[in-house]
């Protein structure tokens, strides 16, 4: 993948500052060292940070079509690029490159916007049409690829991260209190909101044209006016009745080899790559099936990467070993203390450019950083497969709460609620029942299986103000506006699928330990389970295969059998999950949270310090805090952390990757290049 960002005058000419391609591109040099390319004409500015993965010699960017009329700077991989290629050389379109770029630029040419629906893969794409006058901006289906827009001085501004968005003169990244309440409640921002005033992000599964003329007016959490947006893709489910349906063997078993078929087509489209592939290797079934694919079809040359920890309950090294010993790959861990996951979740915060609700993607930042140094560009990974296969606790617990909420007054079915969270250390039973019991017989209720989590969140930790702007439930209302008209129908479980999928899978666990972390360190990650074809697949099986009685991921580990050990076919779910407060326990930690959450400096207003310096004097007793202080104390640290890099911080971040003269290559109607000085 790739970082890509421009500027569009709204009506008129685009007068560009003659600083802006270096300040722009210079803040997103991290995802992609091989290159920094510009292209322009009197409305658009394009630029492009280049991660050369396929075509490295022609397929540089800006690219600009045949037949010079358009123009696109675009991150991400379209896997069945070969297969669109002969398509549209069918419909006599020729080619000069062997990228996909090119594929989508006549793609775009032969099916307008349209033409996303073709694609397989992962992207963030921006298309300049100069004859029509139409800047062109679309974003793949889960939202691996991600896309900020913003409005200014009649100007709309567009990157992969928003920190280039600071690179334009006189936009100012505001840290937003209410799109900080979001983070703390939900993980994750409901789109298009983000953190940072007056910058939106296109939702997962749309596309938006912008048209000359319309500048429109931008709510708080919408898009700009000047975006006509279409939603072209969604996770869709089986109505009620039919998810529930029995599923003979005979049909489960057939339903199981689709499966694996599936599957192994989505792996063989995700190491289409002119660069070496390697995998992620965790220790849990995921990425296990993952790799045993790729082992396949690779042959002795792939290599794989793990992450341990010190802290026993969080490693799972002993498991990597197993799978590397079944598979004979050239296997690389890397061992995270407590020390380096402090040290790190600075960095971590800027690259993720929101809060944090725990530690995790400091470990993976780390990951990352191991391939880049092997040179490796691309890695496979396991995410995607607790949402699409139903996986996760959530999951469970919603399964059932439906099931205790037919006769609430039971003591009988509240008891298997001991059954969940086999990794953590449970609470006594009554503290359980309280907690999933909260609004147990309202099922018809769209956020049903939710609930529960989001009232533990952190947003309590925030000023009055931010909570009664949270309150006020603009958050939840753009949440439901967004649901599929169909949604109502769906069960249970599909309901909760639905939402995993489209908060913390697209908000939080493809962003923050997905892309941000990935490409810190210029790193491509691609997800064999969030192939569309394979979700449509797995939606399309009843849940009552899926989950039966409340065994996750049984379709799954079906689909593994011969290609795992047992040992990890039949291994409990086990979340990545890394060291939280006690990370901040030795000398460079204690620091840290000093300098964050007890001096004084800017941003204090947005934060109920009384309440924050209680919740410190707490973890300096040093017994512990309980899981939900946990989270709150690492949102708080890294909230405070990104108020203080895009704020005081920011002018030095922009001069330390400000591009030289002479680094931006200016491209030439696609063809030739001059330098930029």
């Amino acid at each position: 993948m790739c970082g890509v960002c421009g500027v569009l005058a709204l009506d008129g000419r685009l007068e560009l500052p003659t600083d802006v391609p270096a300040a722009m591109i210079g803040l997103l040099r991290h995802r992609g060292p091989d290159g920094f390319g510009a292209w322009r004409d009197d409305r658009v500015f394009l630029g492009h940070a280049r991660l050369a993965i396929i075509d490295p010699t022609d397929g540089a960017q800006p690219m600009t079509a045949g037949s010079g009329r358009c123009h696109i700077a675009y991150n991400g991989e379209v896997f069945n690029y070969l297969e669109l290629r002969r398509e549209l050389e069918d419909l006599g379109l020729a080619f000069r490159t062997r990228s996909d770029t090119e594929v989508i630029l006549n793609a775009w040419q032969a099916w307008g916007p349209r033409c996303v629906e073709r694609f397989n893969g992962q992207f963030a794409i921006a298309i300049w049409d100069a004859p029509r006058g139409d800047l062109f901006l679309a974003r793949d289906r889960f939202g691996i690829c991600p896309l900020f827009v913003a409005t200014h001085g009649g100007c709309l501004l567009f990157a992969s991260e928003a920190k280039a968005l600071g690179g334009y003169p006189g936009f100012v990244l505001q840290p937003d209190p209410a799109g900080f309440a979001e983070v703390l409640a939900y993980w994750a921002n409901i789109a298009p909101a983000t953190c940072f005033r007056g910058v939106a992000q296109l939702p997962p599964g749309h596309w938006a044209l912008v048209r000359r003329g319309h500048a429109g007016e931008q709510a708080a959490g919408s898009l700009p006016g000047c975006l006509e947006a279409h939603r072209y893709w969604a996770p869709s489910f089986l109505p009620a009745a039919e998810d529930r349906r029995f599923v003979p063997a005979r049909e489960r078993l057939a339903l199981v080899t689709e499966l694996r078929e599936r599957l192994a087509r989505a792996v063989t489209l995700r190491l289409r790559a002119d660069v070496p592939v390697a995998s992620y290797l965790s220790g849990g079934l995921d990425s296990a099936v993952i790799a045993a694919m790729a082992r396949r079809q690779t042959g002795d040359g792939l290599r794989t990467y793990g992450l341990g920890f010190e802290r026993e309950g969080y490693d799972e090294r002993r498991w990597q070993a197993v799978m590397v010993e079944h598979l004979g790959v050239d296997h690389h861990g890397v061992v995270a203390d407590a020390e380096l996951i402090a040290a790190r979740l600075v960095q971590a915060t800027w690259h993720a450019e929101t809060p944090l609700p725990r530690t995790a993607p400091a470990p993976l930042l780390v990951l990352s950083g191991a391939v880049h140094a092997d040179e490796r560009r691309v890695v496979l990974t396991g995410e995607g497969a607790d949402e699409v296969f139903v996986g996760y606790d959530i999951h469970r617990e919603a399964k059932l709460r439906a099931f205790w909420s037919r006769q609430p007054d039971s003591e009988l079915r509240p008891a298997l609620l001991a059954r969940l969270h086999a990794f953590q250390e449970l609470p006594p039973p009554a503290m359980l029942r309280a907690f999933y019991g909260h609004g147990l017989t309202r099922t018809d209720d769209p956020l049903y299986s939710h609930r529960p989590r989001w009232r533990n969140g952190a947003a309590g930790f925030l000023a009055e103000e931010a909570r009664r702007e949270f309150a006020g439930g603009a958050a939840e209302a753009r949440l439901l506006a967004s649901l599929p008209e169909a949604f109502a129908g769906w069960g249970t479980v599909a309901r909760c699928q639905y939402l995993e999928m489209a908060v913390f899978m697209s908000g939080y666990l493809l962003a923050s330990q997905g892309d941000r972390m990935l490409m810190a360190n210029a790193v491509e990650g691609r997800f064999p389970y969030l192939d569309h074809e394979l979700v449509e697949f797995a939606a399309s099986i009843p849940v009552s295969a899926k989950l039966p009685t409340l065994a996750e991921k049984a379709m799954l580990r079906s689909a593994a059998a011969g290609l795992v050990p047992a040992a990890i076919s039949g291994r409990g779910k086990h979340p990545y999950r890394a060291p939280g407060s006690a990370s901040f326990a030795g000398d460079v930690g204690r620091a840290i949270v000093e300098d964050h959450l007890l001096a004084d400096g800017p941003g204090w207003e947005m934060w109920d310090r009384d309440r924050v310096t209680a919740l410190v004097r707490k973890w300096r007793t040093g017994r512990g805090l309980g899981q939900r202080d946990d989270a709150a104390f690492i949102a708080v640290l890294s909230g405070r952390m990104l108020q203080r890099e895009f704020g005081t911080g920011f002018a030095s971040h922009a001069a330390a990757t400000r591009l030289q003269p002479g680094q931006v290559v200016w491209m030439m109607e696609g063809q030739g290049v001059t330098r930029w000085n």
